[in-house]
């Protein structure tokens, strides 16, 4: 019989302020990705690492690998490989500021992309409507089951400076 563990997730934390704001993060984090790679039926031995960080080094990275100069909450970086998923990196600032901004808190916001990134490391994307909306329930399944509320459900909407097009939501 194989002990092999469910999966090893490495967790760098490169910013203070995440560990000043959140002395219980590394359990919140781990609990998310596993709890992601248990409802996808990941097999065990797997790896993965997440990056706690601060926006100016998400914006480099966001510059870099999809051309977009800004900061963002959370970024997947696929690994292509079986056993080695790939690395899911947070901005602090950005987290924060939606955890405040919508009322959650922020272990709950931090447990939400960190699910969000997992799931996008498994191959689940939002690009569609069809994707996003797959995506989304599967995203409230697993945080129902770490006891965390529709996180959509209570998204109240920005404020507008102007009208937009709707294009669905970005997490």
């Amino acid at each position: 019989m194989s002990t092999a563990p469910a999966a090893t997730i490495d967790i760098l934390v490169k910013a203070k302020a995440w560990k000043t704001a959140l002395p219980t993060l590394s359990a919140a984090v781990r609990r998310a990705a596993l709890a992601a790679l248990s409802a996808e039926r990941v097999r065990k031995g797997v790896e993965l690492s997440v990056l706690l960080t601060t926006d100016a080094t998400v914006r480099k990275l966001n510059a870099t690998y999809r051309g977009k100069d800004k900061p963002t909450n959370v970024l997947s970086f696929p690994a292509g490989d079986s056993l080695m998923l790939g690395d899911v990196v947070l901005a602090y600032g950005v987290v924060a500021r939606e955890a405040r901004e919508a009322g959650k808190s922020l272990k709950n916001h931090i447990s939400h992309l960190v699910v969000h990134g997992v799931l996008h490391l498994l191959g689940h994307d939002h690009e569609r409507t069809a994707e996003a909306e797959t995506m989304e329930k599967q995203e409230i399944k697993i945080l129902a089951g770490l006891g965390i509320s529709d996180p959509y459900a209570d998204v109240a909407p920005a404020p507008k400076k102007r009208a937009a097009p709707k294009r669905g939501r970005a997490t």
